[in-house]
């Protein structure tokens, strides 16, 4: 049985691709900043703050997936918070890179989340894949440390692979809890301009490509895991009103207004572009769900 160990597993991503790694026969573990009963063996201990991470998690299992980081999307973004935000990505993949036994492990691949916003937060005509340079503004940054940290990984014969995750809906997600409350309460509206981009994916094609990264040896480098349909911000709330049967009548939320309230968060707001999924589906990855209206049926919004 192989053994695949999960950063960031008790998360809304963490959480799913756990349970169906299980369901396929793999033996799975979560790596846990709480302390947890001896008896427990399937969630082990680590503490970013003071280095501490359990050996045997790391040098006795085939697969790492990284998924650990705080929320982009919750809370402004203050000096101390970016902060946490980049040291939850790339300092807890530093962590594993150096507490590795380099000469001694069993470890086949480093599978490590990554985000849409490499590209940089912008609305343009560009249709970016995965050839396109890094951005140049705060996530930006943040993407292309977090993804050479994973590439670091090769350099120890340890194959690498980064999934570029955009929105990702599902039945718990706090991104459509939140997308849809102003709506259900009759207040909802685009935002900004409404023509950016809100590139989306299922939880269960995300935790598929995850699977599929681990079990395709071919599978190296960045993917975009975003599903097939482009989705504007203002079609967007089209739609989820049109499931609602919830009429919009408010005009356009004004950009000044989302900057005062999320100051420079609202930059991931206001901002999107289509984003290119042909890389995993060359690769042989068939989108479960491909359209927001069938998606969002299925979640019964």
């Amino acid at each position: 049985m192989e053994k695949v160990l999960i950063t960031g597993g008790t998360g809304l991503v963490g959480s799913y691709l756990a349970r169906q790694l299980r369901e396929k026969g793999y033996d799975v573990r979560i790596l846990s900043r709480k302390k947890q009963p001896k008896e427990d063996k399937t969630l082990l201990y680590w503490d970013l703050e003071h280095d501490i991470i359990d050996q045997n998690a790391i040098n006795k299992t085939d697969y790492i997936i990284h998924l650990a980081g705080h929320n982009i999307s919750q809370g402004r973004w203050t000096h101390d918070r970016k902060k946490q935000l980049y040291r939850s990505r790339i300092d807890s993949a530093k962590l594993i890179f150096y507490k590795l036994n380099h000469d001694n492990n069993n470890l086949k691949a480093f599978i490590s989340a990554s985000a849409i916003g490499c590209y940089g937060s912008v609305t343009s005509d560009t249709i970016f894949t995965e050839h396109y340079p890094y951005g140049d503004d705060f996530l930006a940054h943040v993407c292309e440390d977090w993804e050479y940290m994973a590439s670091k990984f090769e350099t120890i014969g340890v194959r690498s692979v980064k999934i570029r995750t955009g929105v990702v809906l599902a039945d718990n997600s706090k991104f459509i809890s939140r997308f849809a409350q102003p709506i259900k309460i009759g207040i909802g509206a685009p935002l900004g301009t409404g023509k950016q981009y809100i590139p989306w994916v299922h939880i269960h094609d995300l935790c598929n490509i995850y699977i599929k990264a681990i079990e395709d040896s071919k599978m190296r480098g960045a993917y975009n895991a975003v599903a097939p349909q482009f989705i504007t911000n203002e079609e967007f709330t089209k739609i989820v009103a049109h499931r609602l049967h919830k009429p919009l009548w408010l005009p356009r939320i004004p950009s000044f207004i989302i900057k005062l309230i999320f100051g420079e968060q609202s930059t991931i707001i206001l901002n999107g572009s289509r984003i290119s999924p042909s890389k995993i589906i060359e690769a042989g990855y068939d989108f479960k769900y491909r359209h927001l209206n069938e998606t969002l049926k299925e979640l019964k919004i």
